[in-house]
């Protein structure tokens, strides 16, 4: 009886989580402004990333390998955070990255 409940929340977790990633997408061609383009995809993505791990922790044939497929979901938190900071911070200042350090052509 609850092998069909799971498996329809499975359906239902993988599509929202496709969707949030298409949403994503959406706004990183849509948006015109950087930070604007960085917000949507470190927090939709993630968010969509967070449904598909939820989808897929019952697939797991064990805890550590449900716990393998969280620390992943972690990491690519942290990751994304990391470098949106880091772009942010580049736009912000003002840094190009097609400009070399020490050669200013224009």
């Amino acid at each position: 009886m609850t092998e069909p409940v799971i498996l329809v929340a499975q359906v239902v977790l993988m599509v929202v989580g496709c969707l949030f990633f298409g949403v994503g997408t959406l706004g990183l061609f849509r948006f015109s402004d950087t930070l604007c383009r960085i917000h949507a995809l470190t927090k939709i993505d993630n968010l969509g990333l967070g449904f598909i791990v939820l989808a897929l922790l019952p697939l797991a044939p064990s805890v550590t390998a449900g716990l393998k497929v969280v620390l992943i979901w972690v990491v690519a938190l942290a990751a994304s955070a990391t470098s949106a900071h880091l772009v942010a911070r580049a736009v912000r200042s003002g840094q190009r990255a097609d400009i070399e350090k020490g050669s200013r052509d224009g």
